[in-house]
């Protein structure tokens, strides 16, 4: 035992060294500043499948996970679009899709925001427009920011919410 503690009060402690900041965390962080410095309260999401093949709902699911934690930043989701700040609108927009997207719109109180997410909501994505697709999201209604991506990382959703927000109120 002796010749252990010798070695320890020799060598010292001996630790890997810090892993380097995470980039989750920094748009995290920044996000939950700015989300305070805008909106003085939570920023309400409504999340809307226009047409997608859901690959872009994992990722959004994803960030209610412990490592992205959106409710511990400020940022929940609702079932109304009267309670929405933000609309997330992902894939190409189906003809059966139209006027609930354009309803849910006219639903969402002023100021509101628009994020286009994923390949096929920015470009209508590999499905274009057709005879059942309208293609992008803004073929039916005004978008503030696209998040291109297939889909897109969480993180790039998080800098996309953060872009909307800061477009919107510069100032603030």
């Amino acid at each position: 035992m002796l010749k252990t503690l010798t070695q320890i009060a020799r060598i010292g402690i001996v630790t890997e060294p810090l892993p380097p900041t995470d980039e989750v965390l920094r748009v995290r962080q920044v996000l939950q500043k700015r989300i305070l410095e805008v909106m003085g309260r939570a920023l309400c999401i409504r999340a809307i499948d226009a047409g997608s093949c859901n690959g872009c709902e994992l990722e959004i699911h994803a960030l209610n996970n412990p490592v992205y934690n959106l409710e511990g930043i400020g940022i929940r989701f609702v079932a109304s679009p009267r309670h929405a700040d933000l609309l997330l609108v992902t894939g190409p927009v189906s003809k059966h899709m139209e006027i609930a997207l354009t309803r849910t719109y006219v639903a969402t109180p002023d100021p509101k925001l628009v994020v286009a997410l994923g390949d096929c909501g920015c470009t209508g994505g590999i499905f274009g427009e057709g005879y059942a697709s309208l293609g992008r999201v803004s073929n039916v209604i005004p978008v503030d920011v696209a998040v291109p991506g297939c889909p897109p990382h969480p993180t790039r959703i998080l800098a996309g919410i953060l872009t909307a927000i800061s477009t919107a109120h510069p100032k603030a």
